[in-house]
């Protein structure tokens, strides 16, 4: 069973769905070639099983040579919620955490040129790594706040959460239209463009304005 903290609270909260939205960054869409998603988010699953905690190591699987970074804000969901409208949305999230959704690039490429599903890809243990939470209580997010990432002090990934071509709220209601949302789901909102492929021992920094920060080695 996988848990998460949220900052100043003594509660722990089980990690149940991870659900993750690719392609929400215009110019990371751009950089890997792929099309600017316009009416509904792309969306793929990771499972509470690839998390992991700031500071703890990044698992380099043997089977893959093309190891990726993509920083991302995350989620905390605080309670069910189907079809949501604005109202519902916003009143969903429970806090917010740095996030990092690592990717075994060369076997998601293989897996789209095939037209099978890469979700081997994006499940491998250690694959998500997580910040402490910051309950929204505590902080409201303004879509202003820079998100980076720096691979052995070389900043990689450099914007502002706003560039997301859908926000939270509109990342809740497309998601609650086709599945219910519960209390310890985890949504990865898309990462920025600068994504790069990591190799062991690199050492990966980053972090969200008035968020947190986080940090992983590769091993």
């Amino acid at each position: 069973m996988k848990t998460i903290n949220i900052k100043n609270s003594n509660e722990e909260i089980q990690i149940g769905k991870v659900v993750c939205v690719g392609r929400n960054y215009a110019d990371h869409a751009k950089e890997m070639g792929n099309d600017i998603p316009d009416k509904f988010p792309i969306v793929f699953m990771k499972t509470a099983t690839c998390m992991i905690n700031s500071g703890e190591s990044v698992v380099h699987p043997d089977y893959s040579e093309n190891l990726h970074h993509e920083v991302e804000l995350v989620l905390l969901i605080g309670s069910t919620v189907k079809n949501a409208n604005d109202e519902e949305a916003e009143n969903a999230i429970a806090g917010y955490a740095v996030g990092l959704d690592m990717t075994l690039r060369d076997l998601q490429f293989k897996s789209k040129e095939k037209g099978e599903p890469w979700t081997f890809a994006k499940i491998f243990d250690t694959s998500g790594v997580l910040s402490e939470f910051v309950s929204k209580d505590e902080y409201e997010l303004t879509g202003n706040e820079r998100i980076y990432l720096s691979v052995n002090g070389e900043t990689k990934q450099d914007a502002i959460v706003g560039l997301m071509l859908f926000n939270p709220v509109e990342t809740i209601k497309n998601i609650s239209s086709r599945m219910t949302l519960e209390k310890g789901d985890l949504i990865f909102t898309g990462t920025p463009a600068g994504v790069s492929r990591v190799a062991k021992g690199d050492k990966l920094s980053g972090g969200i304005e008035n968020i947190g920060n986080i940090e992983t080695t590769i091993v």
